[in-house]
Order: structure tokens, then sequence, then C-alpha cells
């Protein structure tokens, strides 16, 4: 009795022991392109100071978003400014942000040019790592409808999503900017860019 009451404690430990270290999986987007939509094209941010932008979003919560012309590179906590209520919180750095954009789509994914110095490329329905530098995180990519939806999930569990969805008739270009710390958000930011 004893020996078996033994065997179940270490049991019931492995188990809390392997639940702790999973991290939760982002779900699976569709990679179905919705017909008619095609966000190729260059875009022009509308009428809005895009450092100046950035700056605020870095007194609301210390997240860092790269002013416009920026290169990418890994911030420091004493870099990016990050305070206590962000500690840990590493999505931020795979914000891209630029005044003007070039976007070419193909049937499996999308390459976005901001400001011709820095180019993201999407591929539909993907689910994948990506990294920069030493940080790592989740990234699930893919269409809910009209919207592209890009994913991307830090080791403790903070998601940044991007979402992407034409407007006007197909002249505006809408991209919505959200970082969630499970319940809590911690920023919200909109860009409106018109086709030229």
């Amino acid at each position: 009795m004893n020996k078996l009451f033994q065997v179940a404690a270490i049991a019931a430990i492995l188990l809390l022991i392997s639940g702790c270290g999973s991290r939760p999986e982002l779900p699976a987007r569709s990679a179905a392109v919705p017909v008619g939509v095609d966000f190729s094209g260059r875009w022009e941010l509308q009428g809005r100071n895009d450092a100046a932008d950035a700056r605020q979003v870095e007194r609301e919560q210390g997240i860092y978003v790269p002013p416009a012309g920026s290169t990418r590179r890994q911030q420091t906590p004493e870099r990016s400014g990050r305070n206590k209520r962000s500690k840990g919180t590493v999505v931020h750095v795979f914000i891209e942000s630029g005044r003007s954009l070039k976007i070419s789509q193909t049937s499996h994914g999308i390459f976005v040019s901001f400001d011709r110095s820095v180019v993201e490329e999407y591929t539909f329905g993907e689910k994948r790592v990506v990294s920069l530098g030493p940080i790592e995180a989740q990234r699930v990519s893919g269409w809910e409808g009209a919207v592209y939806i890009v994913e991307t999930m830090d080791e403790r569990g903070v998601i940044l999503t991007e979402t992407w969805a034409l407007a006007g008739g197909g002249s505006e270009l809408v991209r919505e900017i959200k970082i969630q710390d499970g319940e809590q958000q911690l920023h919200s930011s909109r860009q409106v860019f018109d086709r030229i």
C-alpha cells in the first residue's frame, strides 16, 4: 500500500511539472485567400506623425514601436524604456512601422516593405517559430473572412495581434495592432494607409 502511494505521488508530481512547462498554442488560421482580396500596391500613411505615435505608445505602456525609417534591433530594457508592468514582454520587437508601404501579394503570402528599409514576409496559414536574435516567439497567420491576421506570442503568453484589411472600396488599407497579456490590453493602435 505504501509503495502504491509513493508511485501515485511521483506520477502526480511528474504530471504537474509537465503541465507547468507547456506553453499555450496559438490556433491555426486559414491559408485560403478570399476572392478579390489583394493588398498589392504602394500605400502611404494618412496624415500621422509616426515618430510621435511611437513616443506616445512608449509613454502609455512602455512598449517600443520603431519609428519610421528605423532598422530592426534587439531592445534591452534600458533602451526600450520598458516599465515593471511590461517587464519580460518581448513581442513588441516584432512590430514594424513606416509611413510608406510596398506590398506584394502572391497566392501563398505577402511581402511588406516598410519605408524601403525592412521587409516582412507572411505566409498564409503559417504556424512557426520566428526569431529576432535570441528572441523567439510563436507565430500564426491567415485569413478570417477578408481580414488577414498575424498573431505572435512570446514565451510568457503575451500576444501581438496585427490585422490587415481593405476599406474604402480598396483605396485604403487598415492595420490594427494590439498587444494583450491575458485579459489586460497593453497597447492598441490603428493605422490607415491610402493607395498611391
